[in-house]
């Protein structure tokens, strides 16, 4: 049966599970995404090759129209008759601004099958490639597969000879600013490949213009990829789009990709250059004209004399917030990268003076620009890189990529990130992390940007729990030592509230709830803290094949997507009984029972009844995790065979309740209220009470309003159900909370043979 389906504000996401989606149609392997422009005479015959491809595996077809024209029409005419699903995602103009790119992204949104293959609607990319790309990702256990023209079996010729000149520039282009990345594709500019929809973040791409391979691998770090050659076809129909305009927002695309958040610090070299430029010409013309020096030995004095201007400059502006000792060593560096630039600069000054006949101020001013962006990316990340090895080559930097939207850098291990653990950061981090003794006094603003400063310290000051948070462009937080040793403490109680709040900055809400998913709907699971989500969790999918995302923090969007935020679970022997096969050891097994008895939800009590003396309550808590660190532990050593799902879609929420009996249904604003209580009531342990106000109401900003108003959005039309229990059996009912049939709790496991069972408990702050 095929399908048309018309989207206006936006894509909805069709759920699938197992082997059938929520109306009971078979999910496909494949998901083709054809974008589409001005393509009508294109529609039929690239159906009717694609009814062709696969024949004997699932595979739908997504046209993502920007048409003026009656393609739209013309998928809705052929879908009416075709035998494989054929859907229509129809943008209006106003969604149409990132391009081709943006409209693969929504296809891909929308996409069932478990790989996406791209491909142009103009019938210029092959369908029969199709199937030999699935077989070789298949076979090579590959992530991507690129149809190239440049492959040694591949073909150009139709695309003429001014395009091929033109895609050579841009893939030479591409690979220089991303030389690793790009170093297995040959053709990182074709519009059309095969690609495993889990291994990318889509949240982490910026589509814009129509070249969206190159996009994907330059934020996706760890790609596994191959190609195929393919002869590119004729336009059989239509016009191409390819053109000036277009090449120019490739190269912002490729730019933002590289650059990313250090466009304002690339702003700022920007400005030392020009400044430099200025003393380059002024010494260049009384070099040569004053001193009758030949212009290219004078360019290359001259250049010894911007090279001096331009490095104090960049030490004590572009790049003092790394202004750690070494200047000698970096100034040597500096010197060198402008010198053996005049390898390059010195030859095409003489070209474009001599060769092209163009004045040589003015060449010298076109060969110095040609070169600042390459000079920024060597200083950036060679010169002043911030030093990521100390004596013994033991790491002296941690990188965490959380969905694209946030990253940390850390000079201490944070755990509770680890699942978002990347090997090198691309752009500078959100939130810089340092335990050293120097804080981070000299913290510079950004061009325009204010800092903020907050410091909290208790008695003991550096030798206890003491913090100095700088929030202006980017977070940076610098903490004394006995937090680099507890780290839990320094993660739970300090850096996740301030990602709690660049969250709701960025458009996103981090609330209190666990989360697991079958198929593509989502369901929250919330409850006070110490209530029993981690239990509930784990029977739950221990006994039936939901899909992991969370289970103390969800990170909600507010179109009602959920993203995987998998931090180790706190753990007791009561939850370690929830589950059949625990992957803990003997002496895991022990420690637990000191672990539970300090861990526990009587010790957590204890805790903030300390909070409310003098008595360093942080201190002392970051102390005792320090001697008996909490049970952590990923929910892949405890449910073996678990399926972490990168992201869903809120289906339904269900609020655990200690106490009564029966289930009830809630409405929108008593739904709402509760989960933001719940929220609230995770961040209890000092020193939040004392630096929340900071962090969600600086400079008149008011992002508890924002949280409110995402968490809301996100839950529109959700069903939320109170599920009250005196005996905690919250788990056996969650089936129906989510409209699947209820799937029985396995019987816990046999007792081990020390300590007594105790209740769940959670760690400290937002575990529960």
């Amino acid at each position: 049966m095929s399908e048309a389906t018309q989207s206006r504000p936006g894509p909805a996401a069709e759920p699938a599970a197992g082997n059938g989606d929520a109306a009971g149609r078979v999910v496909p392997l494949v998901s083709v995404v054809v974008p589409t422009r001005n393509e009508e005479g294109n529609v039929g015959p690239l159906c009717a090759r694609l009814e062709m491809v696969l024949p004997d595996e699932e595979l739908e077809v997504i046209f993502v129209d920007d048409s003026d024209d009656g393609t739209a029409d013309e998928v809705r005419r052929v879908a009416a008759t075709a035998a494989r699903p054929i859907r229509l995602v129809q943008r209006p103009p106003e969604r149409r601004g990132d391009g081709l790119g943006g409209a693969v992204v929504e296809g891909m949104r929308l996409a069932r099958g478990a790989w996406v293959c791209v491909m142009d609607g103009d019938l210029q990319h092959p369908p029969e490639l199709v199937e030999r790309m699935l077989g070789q990702a298949r076979t090579g256990g590959l992530d991507l597969v690129v149809a190239s023209r440049h492959e040694a079996t591949g073909d150009s010729r139709a695309l003429g000879r001014a395009r091929r000149a033109a895609s050579w520039l841009c893939t030479r282009g591409a690979r220089m600013l991303f030389p690793g990345r790009l170093r297995a594709v040959s053709d990182p500019m074709s519009g059309f490949f095969l690609v495993l929809r889990d291994a990318v973040d889509l949240d982490r791409l910026r589509p814009r213009g129509f070249k969206i391979l190159v996009e994907i691998i330059a934020r996706t770090p760890g790609l596994r990829v191959g190609e195929v050659g393919f002869h590119f076809g004729r336009r059989l129909s239509g016009e191409s789009k390819a053109g000036a305009r277009e090449a120019v927002r490739l190269g912002r695309q490729l730019l933002s990709a590289r650059v990313g958040d250090r466009s304002a610090r690339l702003a700022r070299f920007g400005l030392v250059g020009a400044s430099g430029l200025v003393v380059n010409t002024v010494a260049l013309a009384v070099l040569t004209e004053l001193g009758h020096l030949y212009y290219g030995l004078a360019a290359i004095l001259a250049t010894q004399a911007s090279t001096a201007w331009n490095f104090a400059l960049t030490e004590r502006w572009v790049f003092r917030d790394r202004g750690a000792p070494g200047v000698l060593r970096r100034a040597a560096l500096f010197f060198a990268t402008n010198n053996t630039a005049m390898l390059v600069r010195i030859p095409l000054l003489l070209l474009l003076t001599g060769g092209l006949g163009i004045q040589y101020l003015v060449s010298n001013i076109l060969s110095l620009l040609a070169l600042t962006l390459v000079r920024f990316l060597l200083a950036d990340a060679w010169i002043w890189r911030p030093p990521r090895r100390v004596a013994g080559g033991r790491r002296a930097a941690w990188d965490y990529d959380i969905h694209g939207i946030l990253t940390v850098e850390s000079d201490v291990r944070l755990p509770e990130l680890e699942r978002f653990r990347v090997e090198e950061l691309v752009e500078q981090p959100s939130v810089a992390v340092t335990t050293r003794r120097r804080a981070f006094a000299s913290a510079p603003a950004a061009a325009g940007v204010a800092v903020a400063r907050l410091r909290y310290t208790e008695t003991l000051r550096r030798l206890g729990f003491d913090v100095d948070v700088a929030i202006g462009e980017r977070v940076q937080v610098s903490a004394s030592r006995l937090l680099a040793l507890s780290p839990h403490v320094l993660y739970t109680n300090f850096v996740e509230p301030i990602l709690r709040w660049r969250f709701a900055e960025r458009g996103y809400a981090l609330v209190h709830a666990a989360c697991i998913a079958d198929g593509d709907r989502a369901l929250l699971i919330t409850a006070r803290t110490d209530t029993g989500k981690t239990t509930t969790c784990l029977k739950a999918l221990d006994a039936a094949p939901y899909g992991f995302l969370a289970d103390d923090l969800t990170l909600l969007c507010p179109d009602g997507r959920v993203l995987a935020y998998p931090k180790p679970m706190t753990i007791s022997r009561h939850t370690l009984h929830a589950v059949r096969s625990a992957n803990l050891c003997r002496r895991e097994r022990i420690a637990l029972v000191l672990q539970s008895r300090l861990h526990s939800r009587s010790g957590r009590r204890f805790a903030l009844l300390l909070a409310r003396t003098h008595l360093p309550a942080a201190t002392i808590n970051a102390i005792t995790q320090l001697v008996v660190p909490p049970p952590k532990y990923q929910v892949d050593r405890l449910v073996p065979d678990v399926r972490i799902a990168a992201e869903a879609r809120v289906g339904a929420l269900a609020i655990i309740q200690r106490g009564g009996v029966g289930d009830e249904r809630l409405a929108a604003p008593e739904a709402l209220a509760t989960l933001l209580e719940n929220c609230e009531d995770a961040y209890g342990f000092p020193p939040y009470p004392v630096i929340e106000h900071f962090l969600h109401s600086r400079d008149g900003a008011r992002l508890k309003d924002v949280e409110r108003s995402i968490v809301e959005r996100a839950l529109q039309g959700v069903q939320a159900t109170l599920l009250r229990s005196e005996t905690m059996d919250w788990a056996s009912r969650l089936g129906g909370v989510l409209g699947v049939a209820p799937q029985p709790v396995p019987a816990p496991a046999a007792a081990p043979l020390v300590g007594p069972v105790l209740e769940a408990v959670p760690g400290t702050a937002a575990d529960g």
